[in-house]
This record gives C-alpha cells, structure tokens and sequence, in this order.
C-alpha cells in the first residue's frame, strides 16, 4: 500500500529572497518572550501571527491580541534593509521546540510569500500571513507618568492566589495603589466570594485604582526575566505598561495591557 510520490507536495522555491543571519538563542527568545500575546480570532488574520519588524540596526518580535501587546527588540542583530512580515504562530512553536538555546547561527531568507530557516541540516520553510499588521506604535502611550516597582515573584503569587475569586469570564483584579502599599482584590457578585491581598511597593504618583485581567499580568509577568518589574501607569482606561528593571545589553522589552472597566 502506497502512494504515488509525484503527489507529495513539493517544497517551496526559495527564489528572490533576502537573507539574514542570527543566533539560534536570540530567535528563541524572540519566539518565547512574543508567542502567548499572538490572537486566536481568525476574523482577524493579520493578528494570528508574530510581526517581524526588520532594520538595519535591530530586529523587533511583536505580537498582540488587542488586549495586551508585546514588542522584543534585539539590537544584536543586523538585517540587509528595513521590512516586515509576520510568521503564524504554527511553525514558530515547531521552531522554538526544534531549534537548540546557544549560540549557533540561524539563517533566515524570505520573499514576500514565504519563510526559510535554515540551523544546520535543518530547514523550515513556511508561508507568511498575507494581511497588514495594525500600527501598533499608536496604542502605546508614551507619557505615563505613575511608576510603580514591585517584586516580580510575589506579584505573581498575589495574583494568582487573588484570581482565584474573580469572575471566571473576565479575571478582573483590581490594583488599589496608595504609597508604598498595593492592594489587590477580586469579587465575583455571581457566588457572593471575594479575595483581598496586599504587599510592598514602590510607587511614584498619585493613588490609583485600576483593573487588569490577572490572566494576562501573569503571562506577561513571566516574561520578564529579572527580579523586579516596573509598570507605568497613568488613569483608570489608559493601557499600562509593564517592563523588566534590568534587561540583558542589546535587548528591550514592552508588554502593554488594557484595563478593565472598574466596576464601581
């Protein structure tokens, strides 16, 4: 029992492509740190991948689902002319899965089809989402003025523990800043159950109430690599904004995430 092998489809012709090399821990990174912000809503195409965003001096990783947004910069990295595609977000799980966490260099070629990816005896190729990213760089306010550091670790046990009692359609925490306390507290109205926390903070403005989906806060929490986290925060219905205190040279990290409405 067997098939005719003139039927198995042929690989993509990698013709008029742009080549770039870099290194196997870098596009892993890349991958890991953008992946769980990508959209699962096919009404929206160009949403369901990861949007590479190439220059001559950086390479940017952006994913974002309209709720939260995250953007990785790698300034290690140069490309031959500044363009953009986006890779769904299949073949970049294969690729992270596949490719190993060291410095081997990777080289990736693309047309305005498809994506090769070559590491050794290896090769990927896959096609591009043919749809135009949305203009990111317009959400991201750029004029937040409350800054609030926490610990990382215990941030993220509080929310956690605290979600537990949220409304499970909605994951609504409410953070109450106020000095050098942060309160967090859940409700859901439906069973009649609430949970409360607090913990230390450094925090630089006024006090604040704002509501966040704690789902989201602990994925993009575990994205950040160092012991602390900075957010920078503005009113209740403007996006905040969530950044690593200490960042390895030559990378840069954003996580962007809307608010819920308080409900009052």
């Amino acid at each position: 029992m067997g098939e005719n092998p003139d039927n198995f489809p042929k690989e993509p012709a990698a013709d008029d492509t742009t080549s770039f090399t870099m290194t196997s821990n870098a596009l892993v990174t890349g991958i890991n740190k953008t992946l769980f912000a990508v959209s699962n809503d096919d009404l929206r195409p160009a949403m369901t991948g990861v949007f590479f965003e190439l220059d001559k001096k950086y390479i940017q990783f952006v994913a974002t689902d309209a709720h939260r947004l995250v953007r990785y910069k790698r300034t290690d990295v140069t490309c031959p002319k500044s363009d953009s595609f986006i890779v769904p977000k299949k073949p970049l799980s294969l690729l992270k899965s596949v490719l190993p966490f060291n410095e081997d260099e990777i080289t990736l070629s693309y047309n305005s089809n498809h994506l090769f990816v070559k590491h050794g005896n290896t090769q990927m190729s896959c096609r591009l989402i043919d749809a135009r990213f949305p203009d990111y760089k317009v959400v991201i306010p750029v004029d937040n003025p409350y800054k609030l550091i926490v610990n990382k670790s215990d941030f993220q046990g509080a929310l956690r523990r605290v979600a537990v009692f949220s409304n499970k359609s909605t994951n609504q925490v409410v953070l109450n800043i106020q000095g050098s306390e942060l309160q967090l507290a859940a409700q859901d109205v439906d069973f009649s159950f609430e949970g409360n926390e607090r913990m230390k903070c450094q925090y630089d403005g006024e006090d604040l109430g704002i509501a966040f989906n704690a789902k989201f806060l602990i994925e993009m929490l575990g994205g950040a690599d160092s012991d602390e986290i900075r957010m920078e925060l503005s009113t209740p219905t403007k996006a905040g904004i969530i950044k690593p205190t200490e960042v390895e040279e030559g990378e840069e990290l954003l996580m962007l995430v809307m608010p819920l409405m308080l409900n009052n």
